[in-house]
């Protein structure tokens, strides 16, 4: 699946997008979790910050 996300993501306007994988720890048990998510060029930021 991620091959397909990847290949989407170069052609036409795929390019002004960005995948951003940010990882969370849960506060109830502690463990880390993984959050993916495709955001404009320009907001990666705060993307990576958790604002988005």
């Amino acid at each position: 699946m991620a091959k397909k996300v990847v290949a989407t993501l170069k052609t036409g306007k795929g390019k002004e997008y960005s995948k951003v994988v940010t990882m969370v720890k849960s506060p109830k048990t502690g463990a880390y979790s993984f959050k993916e998510s495709i955001v404009h060029n320009d907001h990666v930021k705060d993307a990576i910050n958790g604002k988005a």
